[in-house]
């Protein structure tokens, strides 16, 4: 019998192998981060896009003045008061001359040139001197018929007055046509509504009273019956 040590047979099964992977290590981990990446960089781009977004609000909210604006209507030709007035915050607009607030006690006495609509912001071209109606201008009142001015005609309301030189039997002048029947132009006078009276004359006339320039004034006043026609335009449109 041989004294040496008898070896085991080691079979192929039982000689250690290499550890597999611990899961989150490795490759795995790797592939995982570089899928983060992309949402990591897309997080801190809405950051920065919400960080100057909310700069810039900042900026556009602070850039504001008090301004004065109309506390209730005014009619045409009225004088305004302190009660007349309020201050509202508005954007500044180097296009619009808006009357600052501090300069309340300029506006008091003075009137307005058009009718005034609660809310509406004050400029120096809606208000006139003490006297009205302001120099240059004079007021006249027109009766007119259906179909001789727009419908919803409301005081504030900006209009050219077509007036024929001649309107036979009445009929209405046609404002679009290059001529009237004398072969004569109807004249086309800006003109500011003051009033709309549509208990009118008791004739089934409407009554509107307009704001003129002076120069103007002897053509309307000169127009025969049916011989006024009414076209309401765009603020500040010809």
């Amino acid at each position: 019998m041989a004294l040496g040590s008898a070896r085991p047979n080691v079979g192929l099964e039982d000689r250690p192998t290499a550890s597999a992977p611990r899961a989150g290590r490795g490759p795995w981990r790797a592939a995982r981060r570089r899928r983060r990446l992309p949402f990591v960089a897309l997080g801190g781009l809405l950051v920065i896009v919400c960080v100057l977004a909310y700069a810039y609000g900042a900026v556009r909210l602070g850039d504001r003045i008090q301004v004065l604006a109309v506390a209730r209507t005014v009619a045409a030709g009225q004088a305004l008061t302190t009660v007349d007035l309020k201050q509202v915050s508005a954007a500044r607009d180097s296009g619009v001359q808006l009357i600052p607030a501090d300069q309340a006690t300029q506006v008091v006495g003075r009137t307005a040139v058009v009718p005034l609509v609660a809310g509406t912001l004050l400029t120096p071209e809606l208000l006139g001197d003490a006297a009205f109606p302001p120099s240059g201008k004079v007021t006249a009142s027109v009766a007119l018929k259906p179909g001789q001015y727009p419908q919803g005609l409301a005081p504030g309301a900006r209009v050219l007055v077509y007036v024929s030189a001649n309107a036979q039997g009445g009929a209405q002048p046609a404002p679009a046509a290059s001529s009237t029947g004398n072969g004569s132009t109807p004249a086309r006078l800006p003109a500011v509504v003051l009033d709309v009276d549509l208990a009118g004359d008791g004739q089934g006339a409407t009554v509107v009273t307009l704001l003129l320039d002076a120069s103007d004034g002897p053509r309307l006043a000169a127009a025969p019956a049916g011989g006024v026609v009414l076209m309401q335009t765009a603020p500040g449109g010809n």
